[in-house]
């Protein structure tokens, strides 16, 4: 075993994500996933500089 997702497993994950959610559901979900993703990309691009300036400010 690789550690990786094979094709099998990730069509069981989203066919348990369908039940647990529901189809009108999922893209909502996928699109907070990627908003998060996208913020947490630029917190990682901007460094250390951004967490001293967010703890002057308060």
């Amino acid at each position: 075993m690789t550690g990786f997702l094979q094709g099998q497993e990730i069509l069981i994950i989203a066919v348990i994500l369908l039940v647990l959610f529901g189809g009108s559901q999922l893209p909502k979900l996928a699109r907070s996933l990627g908003e998060a993703q996208k913020e947490l990309k630029k917190g990682m691009k901007d460094g250390d500089g951004s967490t001293e300036q967010a703890t002057e400010q308060t």
